[in-house]
């Protein structure tokens, strides 16, 4: 696993508790917080961005969402943003991380803020499929199968340590997170709306797991990595816990809903207005081209990651406050949105490169819209 953190994380700087700055009328004075270069030349521009339009209630919505996962969650806000973000896109996020880094906890806490319901799955070497999806159940009452639902029928799905299960089981989450849907004896069931995947997967043990094949990566549409925390935010973990925090009483702890599925859908129709000059759908497509010829990579984006990429620049420069996408959401999401689509050359990992150093090098290489 790369050291590098998400590509979004300096966006807004860090705020105490996961708070999101205040959206503030555009005729005060600026917010003495500049927009920060992220880890590969990528401006953070998103700064400025949450003045801009603070009157729409479902974006205002969705930013006090993180205030509320900063009540029970320190410090870790960039991926509190990407789980926002593959909300916003419909999409399924792979979160990696030691243990004890709060994975779980943070989306208990975003589904609590977004009331939304979400199912945790430990998955596990014995674990089958229709443990997950569901399965045919012998009524003796009506001398008749009938079908009960599993754990993938809710909103937000936690599949912890995701690798810790055979392939066949692995599998049998394809269908539901790509075609919102499981069949079962010939009977394809809807998901609920809305439907997304957060797995787990532990970077550091091995021993016992079964790593994801490509095309079920290739479904995930951001990889976000989960760092430990700062001293300063450890030491607020510590304290919070030394006055009764609970990690699992989220009521006690004050998170309470601030936005529900009216708003996500309201704003994801917003999402699907914003602008993309073809300058920008050029360079999307220029980057994405770059991983397939790239020395150190024996496998490239494939196109859906390029569709990835451009939905989630979309979701990132609405939660900005823009209706347009500029080059700097491009490269603000190209790593949490790329990283798990290119495969490493074998003596390419000999020789320790990271996956996130070569798409860095890409991203300062491919010429940027003027």
């Amino acid at each position: 696993m790369s050291s590098q953190p998400n590509s979004y994380t300096d966006t807004n700087g860090q705020y105490a508790g996961g708070a999101m700055p205040v959206p503030q009328d555009q005729s005060r004075q600026q917010h003495p917080q500049q927009p920060q270069p992220t880890q590969h030349g990528a401006t953070a521009s998103a700064g400025n961005g949450y003045r801009q339009q603070a009157g729409d209630p479902a974006r205002q919505s969705l930013l006090n969402v993180r205030a509320e996962v900063g009540k029970a969650v320190v410090g870790q806000d960039p991926t509190v943003t990407g789980m926002l973000i593959a909300l916003l896109c419909g999409g399924h996020v792979l979160l990696e991380g030691v243990p004890g880094v709060a994975k779980t906890l943070l989306v208990r806490a975003l589904s609590t803020a977004l009331s939304l319901d979400t199912k945790r799955v430990q998955f596990t070497p014995d674990l089958m499929p229709g443990d997950v999806t569901g399965s045919l159940v012998y009524d003796s009452h009506s001398s008749e199968f009938t079908f009960r639902e599993g754990p993938v029928f809710t909103n937000i799905m936690l599949a912890d340590e995701i690798n810790r299960t055979p392939p066949k089981t692995q599998a049998s989450l394809l269908e539901a997170m790509e075609e919102r849907q499981v069949s079962v004896d010939g009977v394809s069931r809807p998901l609920p709306v809305p439907f997304i995947v957060a797995a787990t997967q532990n970077p550091v043990e091995y021993e016992g797991t079964y790593p994801l094949p490509e095309a079920q990566l290739d479904r995930f549409l951001l990889k976000l990595t989960m760092p430990l925390p700062g001293r300063s935010e450890e030491i607020e973990v510590i304290r919070r816990h030394a006055n009764g925090f609970d990690p699992r009483d989220l009521a006690a702890a004050g998170v309470r809903p601030v936005a529900g599925a009216s708003d996500l859908s309201t704003a994801q129709a917003a999402v699907a207005q914003v602008a993309v000059a073809p300058e920008l759908l050029s360079y999307i497509v220029d980057i994405v081209r770059a991983t397939r010829s790239a020395p150190s990579f024996q496998l490239g984006v494939s196109p859906r990651g390029a569709t990835a990429l451009l939905n989630t620049a979309r979701a990132w420069a609405w939660l900005s406050g823009r209706t347009f996408v500029t080059p700097d959401d491009v490269k603000a999401l190209s790593l949490p949105c790329l990283r798990h689509r290119v495969g490493l050359r074998p003596e390419a990992q000999m020789d320790g490169i990271h996956v996130d150093d070569v798409l860095g090098s890409i991203l300062a290489s491919v010429p940027v819209p003027r």
